[in-house]
């Protein structure tokens, strides 16, 4: 008996897609001898549940057992995946569909309740349509004769002359043999009949259908055996699935708490029991029965923690988080994680695919004046050209030879909200354009610059694929020499907000500003332009120790500078944002 589990959502970056699963054949408990059921088939030794008071509660590699059995022959040389397939005990009831739902919020406090894992199993192939399903289901043994009857008519189109309707396939075989000159006549649904809805493939392997392979997530298995006698009276209507074992209409499977793996029916709660008396009150069909589960957990179930956890020495720190670049996640891996960095990645890469298909890793701080990174492949394919999404713009990205950090997203944000519609944006150090193409939708013009040629190159690339060229002019030289060039030219608009995000050396470069508008009239009404500088601190004041060091730039001491905290980029390390009012005694000076 074939069985498919519905998951919800997983909680975190991976996305895993429901699987089918198996079951094997149930034994129903009959609810006339409720009071003195027999006790149930035990479960092997081998499969059994942990109940180690010191384990905490739900699913953990600790608890369960593995399987006696591991395949060896097709796993990953750096990791066993089968090694991480856990075995449990549990027990489930098989309620009718109808009624599962209305069940399930009856006993929700008596449910599995397991993160990943929903509580309703689904039987596969019980699922009937309403149309053949009153020709199946008959309240006693005059209307099942009938109702076969009718269905025979239905399934060898025997229906002309008593008033049923042909199913679609034979009225259209019907219509091609008196077809004349008229045409078809009322044809019923040419176009459904015609083109078929096509079936959406389900990412994530859910086309896998064996126990074990890879993409599974998780397989429940019943233990009991129907008992002998049973025969299959429906196999040839209702499919392959249902060979060795008689169908009793649309069932579900409720999953009930692992504290009641061992239980028989007389130990379970009142609210178990009075589910089991009420079904057989009102004669619900088919009739709800407790069987025995297994559920098997594999290695796509675990989290990318649960999995390092169990993968690196007992003491060592585990990796938890690290930057998404599109397709690429960037570690910062500790030296003591370096012998382990391709265990790492591959953990990483397995658990959050398709998002991710590359994991590098920094080798070395930015040295150089391009501020690009020093990275290793350590898993996936070896292209570091990617796009990155951010506030509804596409830009692309080579991590090899242009500086990205997404991590600065909120502060881009947060800078961009500071613009009008009237602002001109100068970018001294654009790179490939967050700010400056960003800024272009909401600004009246932006002047782009950046050192790297590489840099240049995307930005005129993202400028390209955001529709947004005609409102940026890209340059390629020196921050002091484009500050001097554009601010200096009489051809440049007015420029009213000047950004500086080079946060090592952007405070050095603000001396170019010192005379900067020195070809223009002071005497008449004149705009200067607002600063946004970054940098970084490691003072134990580093509010002060910024301020003092832009002072000091721009040779001026009375104005005044608004300071914000954009975040802590190592232990003492604060990343800062100055911004100010250019001084007319800076921007004026001989």
């Amino acid at each position: 008996m074939k069985v498919m589990l519905l998951r919800p959502p997983p909680r975190s970056l991976s996305v895993i897609s429901p699987h089918r699963f198996f079951f094997s054949p149930l034994k129903p408990i009959s609810l006339s001898t409720l009071s003195r059921l027999s006790p149930l088939s035990s479960l092997s030794t081998s499969a059994a549940l942990s109940s180690s008071p010191s384990l905490p509660y739900g699913p953990s590699l600790h608890k369960g057992t593995k399987p006696h059995t591991i395949k060896t022959q097709d796993s990953d040389p750096l990791i066993n995946e089968h090694n991480f397939t856990r075995e449990f005990n549990i027990a489930a009831l098989r309620v009718p569909s109808d009624h599962c739902f209305v069940l399930e919020n009856r006993l929700r406090g008596h449910l599995l309740n397991w993160p990943r894992i929903r509580n309703i199993a689904r039987v596969v192939g019980d699922d009937v349509d309403d149309d053949v399903k009153e020709f199946i289901v008959s309240k006693n043994e005059t209307e099942e004769e009938g109702s076969l009857v009718s269905l025979n008519r239905r399934v060898y189109g025997k229906c002309e002359g008593d008033g049923e309707r042909l199913s679609g396939v034979l009225y259209r075989d019907e219509l091609v043999r008196t077809f004349d000159a008229k045409g078809y006549v009322n044809f019923r649904n040419l176009a459904k009949l015609s083109r078929p809805k096509k079936r959406k493939t389900k990412r994530g392997g859910g086309g896998n259908e064996g126990r074990g392979e890879r993409g599974s997530v998780y397989v429940v298995e019943v233990n009991e055996e129907e008992s002998e006698g049973e025969c299959d009276e429906m196999s040839g209507l209702l499919g392959d699935d249902f060979t060795g074992r008689k169908w009793r209409g649309s069932t579900r499977l409720l999953l009930l708490d692992e504290r009641y793996s061992d239980k028989e029916l007389d130990e379970m709660p009142v609210a178990i029991k009075a589910v089991f008396i009420e079904g057989g009150s009102e004669g619900m069909t088919p009739p709800i029965e407790l069987v025995r589960c297994k559920l098997t957990l594999f290695y796509a179930y675990w989290q990318m923690n649960e999995i390092l956890e169990a993968l690196l020495p007992e003491g060592l720190i585990v990796p938890s988080a690290f930057e998404t670049v599109g397709h690429i996640a960037h570690l910062n891996l500790r030296d003591e994680h370096h012998s382990y960095k391709k265990l790492i990645a591959k953990v990483v890469l397995d658990k959050n695919q398709p998002k991710i298909q590359t994991v590098v890793n920094k080798t070395d701080a930015i040295h150089n004046d391009y501020r690009t990174m020093q990275l290793e492949v350590l898993a996936g394919n070896h292209s570091l050209v990617t796009t990155v999404v951010e506030n509804g713009l596409r830009f692309q990205v080579d991590l090899s030879t242009v500086y990205w950090n997404s991590r600065l997203s909120t502060e881009r944000q947060r800078l961009l909200n500071c613009f009008t519609q009237d602002d001109i944006v100068c970018d001294v150090f654009a790179g490939v354009g967050p700010i400056a193409i960003a800024a272009a939708k909401r600004v009246r013009h932006v002047y782009a610059n950046d050192l790297n040629p590489n840099a240049v190159d995307f930005l005129q690339k993202n400028c390209v694929i955001n529709k947004l060229e005609r409102k940026i002019e890209v340059f390629n030289m020196d921050g002091r020499r484009f500050i001097d060039s554009v601010i200096g030219s009489s051809k440049v608009k007015c420029i009213t907000q000047v950004v500086m995000n080079l946060p090592n050396d952007a405070a050095e470069y603000l001396d170019a500003f010192i005379g900067s508008f020195g070809n223009y009239d002071n005497t008449k009404t004149f705009t200067l332009p607002k600063i946004h500088v970054y940098g970084f601190s490691k003072a134990q004041d580093p509010e002060f120790e910024f301020q003092e060091r832009i002072r000091i730039a721009l040779c001026e001491v009375a104005f005044e500078i608004q300071l914000h905290r954009v975040r802590l980029v190592a232990p003492g390390k604060w990343m800062m944002c100055a911004s100010f009012i250019l001084p007319e005694s800076v921007a004026f000076a001989k």
